[in-house]
């Protein structure tokens, strides 16, 4: 009786034990779940974090519910918004560089991107913003001023990724462009079903200026990422894996998906800010292939009129495609600065390369995933 009696005892003894112990096993599970998704909350891409640890130690004053690393550019009223939970209903984000000159087609193109649900920036590269109040719409953009800048100088400054982290995606383009058979919503229906995480509309072929011809619309396609040439210098085939033969958009219309766009910002160089070169490594932050994730809707597409005002004056609105013959039409002494500008740009992409080419050599952990032909 003593000897079954104290296995008893021991036995009840291991049970309670063994109870404990998955007890503290599954507190210490759910809190270990209960971290990661608040984790996942916390990070701005919907992934598992790691800027709040690398900057915890900075915030270590605030609990951690009343942090928020995001913002957005959604338009507050000062009173009359206490009993509802405001939050951002604009699912995506048109960002226009403006002069007044290129005023009556700016508002074409914001009034249709507004019919369809968008927040709107106009960065107005000339300084004047007073002149644009008597569009009905005004009052609803957000109006940024710095005098003589570019669109790549607006974006890298104000297009930060925690700011536009809840916009879907970010059109960032060019004043010049003529939307009469583009339909913004329809476009993002497109882009989506495809799996586009960079694309552009294409451009009518009566489009002024026409640089690349993957940009150009295939009539009877809904859209393309690839296009053939046989001739010239540049010969584009299947077996091209680069642009301009393949995952391409030119920096006139780009549009990015919130981690596209995480990764181009990064790629945008602060002090470089014509961006020239920058469209030929896009496909680097196609969040994958970039020969299926980069491509070019035919169905809904634009008309690029090629009339730049940046720089000059506003009676100047003619595009310059070669500095010689540009100067042919100014006295020689006198300041042209179109020309100044173009020299600038291509002064700017001979350091980028070189950045690129640098960056290349000195990151050994940095693997070329894309097997770029010689076209690219």
């Amino acid at each position: 009786m003593g000897k079954s009696s104290f296995k008893i005892k021991r036995l009840s003894f291991l049970a309670v034990v063994c109870t404990v112990m998955l007890f503290i096993v599954y507190r210490t599970a759910k809190y270990q779940y209960y971290q990661a998704e608040r984790d996942k909350k916390w990070s701005i891409w919907g992934e598992k974090t790691e800027a709040y640890t690398s900057t915890s130690y900075k915030l270590k004053g605030l609990p951690r519910g009343i942090i928020h690393d995001t913002s957005d550019f959604e338009l507050k009223p000062l009173w009359g918004s206490r009993k509802r939970v405001t939050v951002c209903s604009n699912r995506h984000l048109l960002a226009v560089p403006v002069g007044i000159t290129q005023k009556d087609n700016v508002d074409v193109m914001v009034q249709k991107f507004l019919s369809s649900n968008f927040t709107i920036i106009l960065f107005h590269y000339d300084g004047n913003v007073n002149e644009w109040w008597d569009l009905n719409w005004s009052s609803r953009a957000i109006h940024i001023a710095a005098q003589n800048q570019t669109k790549w100088w607006f974006a890298k400054r104000f297009l930060h990724p925690d700011i536009v982290s809840v916009y879907d995606y970010i059109f960032l383009w060019d004043e010049d462009l003529g939307v009469e058979h583009f339909t913004p919503s329809r476009y993002i229906e497109i882009i989506k079903e495809e799996g586009l995480e960079i694309s552009q509309p294409a451009l009518d072929p009566e489009s002024t200026d026409i640089h690349h011809r993957i940009t150009v619309r295939a009539r009877m396609k809904k859209v393309h990422r690839r296009v053939y040439e046989l001739r010239g210098s540049t010969k584009c085939s299947d077996e091209s894996q680069g642009p301009p033969c393949t995952g391409f958009v030119e920096g006139m219309a780009p549009v990015f998906s919130r981690a596209a766009w995480y990764c181009t910002w990064h790629l945008i160089q602060n002090d470089l800010i014509h961006g020239w070169g920058m469209d030929m490594k896009l496909g680097y932050c196609a969040q994958g292939d970039r020969t299926k994730n980069v491509g070019v809707v035919d169905s809904e597409y634009v008309v690029h009129q090629a009339i730049q005002t940046l720089g000059g004056s506003s009676q100047d609105t003619t595009k310059v495609s070669n500095p010689k013959t540009t100067a042919k039409r100014h006295h020689p002494t006198a300041f042209d600065s179109r020309t100044e500008i173009r020299r600038q740009s291509a002064w700017e992409l001979q350091v980028f390369k070189k950045r690129w080419n640098q960056a290349v050599a000195e990151d050994r952990r940095w693997v070329n995933d894309m097997r770029v032909t010689k076209s690219a």
